[in-house]
């Protein structure tokens, strides 16, 4: 029996894609400055990083292992993962254009986005069902946002703080990042 539990902490805090496997770390800090633009980027990992585990995990289960095309699986993952941001990024576009203003370059950049393929090869890897491998897709998007949305609001609190000079923007970002990281880390016994 599959435990979902342990796949929704594991892929929230254990082995957050974003602050213990470091992948995603773009969209990271480009959207991080401002807490409504880093959840609203946060949703769309959420929904595309579910909804990929769901389109993945069948076509990998159903057509390119029982073919031993499984060498293909990259390539195609990554089509599909493109085909998904583009349906996301035209909604916004469509019904939230502030939303959409306001990721800017990162929303299209959800396609590349090594976190989404990430999930995609570790449901794979890990021999994850259907089932598992949505769970799995939508907490490690949850993981996802929960850093963004840590960073945002650690970074507005920032703006309003006497930083240093050589240390505003990026560079402050990048020390509150490896102390968020440090501190999921310790959730593995690692730190």
């Amino acid at each position: 029996m599959v435990d979902y539990m342990a796949i929704i902490i594991g892929a929230m805090f254990i082995n957050n894609f974003v602050l213990v496997r470091f992948l995603g770390l773009c969209p990271f800090f480009g959207v991080s400055r401002k807490t409504s633009s880093a959840l609203g980027m946060g949703l769309a990992v959420i929904f595309v990083m579910t909804v990929a585990s769901v389109v993945t995990s069948v076509i990998y289960i159903y057509l390119l292992e029982p073919r031993g095309l499984d060498f293909m699986k990259i390539v195609v993952f990554i089509l599909v993962i493109a085909g998904l941001v583009q349906l996301i990024e035209m909604a916004i576009r469509k019904y939230s254009p502030d939303l959409y203003k306001s990721l800017g370059i990162f929303l299209p950049l959800i396609t590349t986005n090594c976190a989404v393929l990430g999930v995609a090869l570790l449901n794979v890897s890990t021999d994850y069902g259907l089932i598992p491998s949505v769970v799995n897709g939508l907490a490690s998007g949850a993981g996802f946002t929960l850093a963004l949305l840590i960073m945002s609001g650690v970074r507005e609190r920032l703006e309003l703080a006497d930083v240093p000079e050589a240390f505003k923007d990026i560079p402050v970002a990048f020390v509150s990042a490896m102390f968020m990281g440090m501190g999921f880390a310790g959730f593995s016994g690692v730190v």
